[in-house]
């Protein structure tokens, strides 16, 4: 069991399963024997506004809060979300980040142009970069909310924490009828990670 805790911050928008996100990673790091603490900030909106959790878990953990240089995984569920939380990863940390882009209010009221966020343009932004197609994933899957699951099955190919542990927590965590679709949604993405 790692001595320093793992600190992770999941950021997207309002809507996009967040939140079970982190729950699942949260029941399946204390299924793993670790102890485990968890913030989480939503936006203006339920749907559309931002949402980021910090959660870490280790051996110890005094405090769920993730300083700036500090995160040694950043998930973002959207480009530009994970943008803007790039300044907490750490220097050796690995963003993995759905290719998607929800824009934000400015953006669809014309104010602001939606940036350039391309694999090409991120490189160099992050330590190491995963650019995922998460939203596609899903949508071969039938059910474009399943985003979440393919980005945990990302993550936990990198995380310590075996894969019965994430099976439990996303049975304990998702509603009944959404378990198979979910497990096979985590499972996509572990084998895109496996993948390159």
């Amino acid at each position: 069991m790692t001595s320093e805790p793992t600190s992770v911050i999941i950021v997207g928008v309002g809507g996009q399963g967040i939140i079970l996100a982190s729950r699942v990673l949260s029941v399946a790091a204390l299924k793993s024997g670790y102890r485990v603490k968890v913030s989480e900030t939503h936006g203006m909106a339920q749907r559309g506004g931002s949402v980021i959790t910090h959660l870490r878990y280790g051996s110890s953990v005094y405090s769920p809060l993730i300083s700036a240089g500090q995160a040694d995984y950043l998930i973002g569920f959207e480009k530009l979300e994970a943008v803007r939380c790039l300044p907490l990863i750490k220097e050796d940390g690995l963003l993995i980040i759905n290719d998607q882009e929800i824009p934000p209010l400015p953006v669809l009221l014309g104010s602001f142009p939606y940036p350039e966020l391309t694999r090409d343009s991120l490189r160099g932004s992050a330590p190491r970069l995963q650019f995922v197609p998460a939203r596609a994933c899903a949508q071969q899957l039938g059910e474009p909310r399943a985003v979440n699951m393919v980005l945990l099955g990302c993550l936990a190919r990198h995380l310590q924490i075996a894969r019965e542990c994430w099976q439990m927590a996303i049975d304990e965590c998702v509603r009944p009828q959404y378990q198979e679709l979910d497990r096979q949604a985590f499972s996509t993405g572990l084998n895109l990670v496996a993948g390159g």
